[in-house]
């Protein structure tokens, strides 16, 4: 299938787990996860309709900037971001979904004053409290949250999450519903309910995301197809 039939499909999904949940699907934006593919399969996206799109590597990005392959949708940066790379992110993407240290936090600020901007940002809850991925545990949030207000160069929109692996179906809801319940309190009680971005879902778990209330979902596989890692 190409590019284009399967954002219609992944897009029928999305209305049908949303109608399910009472929603509507236009509340969800789309992310094609474009990583390791290239300019033509980023514009195909585009020119098919796609929310936005997102990257996860640096190098990436900013080669495909340069091509612009991402003209004419937002772009995400959902991976790991290193402090030695805020410089080439801020300021070139609408929103930093991988917030996930007090220290990145103010490095983005930082960058972001210095370019004269207001960078949008998402914090990123390490649900499953795992070594491996980056993130603030969830006890953390609430600090990080209030910290972002106190910032002038960034905007909080709201949360991320990459949930463990799941082992059955379904397995993904637990985390989801953690990761809202977060957001909700935040929202309500710190940010009088100008939060709008709870991102959560990839391609395996993305129908479940949005019964669950996330108001973005990064797609990647079930967009642009297997990746071939042993080429990366």
């Amino acid at each position: 299938m190409s590019v284009s039939q399967n954002i219609e499909r992944v897009r029928a999904e999305i209305a049908r787990a949303a109608k399910e949940a009472g929603r509507e699907p236009r509340e969800i934006t789309l992310v094609g996860a474009s990583k390791m593919n290239d300019a033509n399969a980023c514009r195909e996206a585009i020119t098919a309709g796609i929310d936005a799109l997102g990257e996860n590597r640096v190098q990436e990005m900013t080669q495909k900037l340069a091509e612009h392959a991402y003209d004419g949708a937002p772009l995400h940066f959902i991976g790991h971001l290193q402090r030695n790379k805020v410089k080439q992110v801020v300021g070139k993407v609408d929103v930093i979904e991988s917030v996930g240290s007090l220290e990145l936090l103010r490095l983005i600020d930082g960058q972001a004053e210095k370019l004269g901007l207001v960078q949008d940002i998402l914090l990123e809850v390490n649900i499953g409290g795992e070594d491996a991925k980056s993130g603030f545990a969830p006890e953390a949030v609430r600090e990080a949250a209030e910290q972002a207000l106190s910032l002038a160069h960034v905007r909080l929109r709201g949360l991320m999450c990459i949930p463990p692996v799941a082992e059955e179906e379904h397995g993904s809801i637990p985390y989801f519903e953690k990761v809202r319940a977060l957001y909700v309190d935040i929202n309500e009680k710190m940010y009088h309910n100008r939060l709008d971005m709870l991102s959560m879902g990839m391609s395996g778990d993305y129908a479940d995301a949005v019964r669950t209330g996330a108001t973005v979902v990064r797609v990647g596989t079930a967009i642009f197809g297997t990746r071939n890692y042993a080429i990366s």
